[in-house]
């Protein structure tokens, strides 16, 4: 471990001693049913290096809904095959809004801000829809060879709730088909953006899936380039700058590394040229974004001294 002394797992067991004795804030997402199950109290966290070193924590092995870190991989999926065409239909700027807002979209003329906020990533599900006659099948396959797991999947009852309760889903869809910014059928569109919202992983699957963006687009394990080094740049400064919808700002401040959350509890980050880390607690700020896994985050950062900053 690159100018330090302690091992990383090390230094998750005394971050750990820290936040466990946090309040205990925030609530479980309970607007998509199904996810109001899962116990409030589950945490877990891993974290995989390039250079081979990995520690784990907790439920680091347990599935969870990974939601909205979804879109970070078919933003990745897309941009890869379409490049710089998407920026036609979807920009780069934070949003400053709440994830799911209408009156900007409506403002925008049904441009979304970025692809990693709802609008954005259907949007970008539509691009997928173009190009893949199986978009599904597609996305399971690229998410097992990043993960380097062939039974990586979705959840069933969990794309059953989101496909049931996702009104507002339907109506930023249906708002940008308004606008000419959607060209397949809403359904087929929301089908696929619910598919990629229920997909299940482990934090440990997680990290090995995020590893790729700490390594200038390329699998560790296998080697394969799945982005450009100059896509794989922009696709972290996205992460840097919306990947926690508008509270971004507070964790490049706090944390100082590009990532994603998803409002199952999980968040996935990475130290370019250094690691992917993945953590999961379900309980949720006002944002929207995990809790103790944002203080978690911070302390691991700060106790290595390790942020891009």
């Amino acid at each position: 471990m690159t100018g330090m002394k302690k091992t990383y797992q090390e230094v998750f067991e005394e971050v750990y001693e820290e936040v466990e004795y946090l309040p205990k804030q925030g609530t479980v997402a309970d607007y998509i049913p199904e996810l109001g199950t899962v116990s409030e109290n589950r945490f877990g966290v891993y974290l995989a290096s390039l250079d081979g070193e990995y520690a784990a924590l907790g439920d680091a092995y347990e599935k969870f809904s990974i939601q909205s870190i979804s879109k970070v991989f078919t933003f990745a999926m897309a941009f890869d095959v379409f490049g710089g065409d998407l920026w036609m239909r979807v920009g780069v700027e934070p949003s400053g809004d709440p994830f799911n807002s209408l009156a900007q979209l409506e403002y925008e003329n049904g441009i979304p801000r970025n692809p990693l906020i709802n609008a954005g990533a259907l949007v970008i599900a539509d691009f997928l829809l173009s190009h893949f006659e199986h978009p599904r099948e597609a996305f399971l396959r690229f998410l097992r060879k990043l993960g380097n797991n062939p039974d990586i999947d979705y959840n069933p009852k969990v794309f059953e709730s989101e496909k049931t309760f996702g009104y507002r889903n339907a109506a930023l869809v249906n708002l940008m088909k308004s606008f000419g910014n959607i060209t397949h059928p809403v359904a087929e569109v929301l089908d696929f953006y619910f598919f990629q919202c229920a997909i299940e992983m482990t934090c440990q699957e997680l990290a090995t899936s995020f590893l790729p963006f700490a390594n200038h687009g390329v699998i560790p394990h296998s080697g394969e380039r799945i982005l450009t080094a100059s896509r794989a740049k922009r696709l972290n400064a996205l992460m840097l700058t919306c990947g926690f919808y508008d509270e971004a700002g507070q964790f490049s401040f706090k944390v100082g590394l590009p990532g994603k959350s998803g409002v199952g509890g999980g968040i996935a980050a990475v130290h370019p040229d250094y690691y992917a880390v993945a953590v999961w607690s379900p309980r949720l700020n006002k944002k929207g974004n995990s809790y103790l896994g944002m203080n978690f985050l911070e302390r691991l950062t700060t106790k290595t001294g390790m942020s891009i900053f």
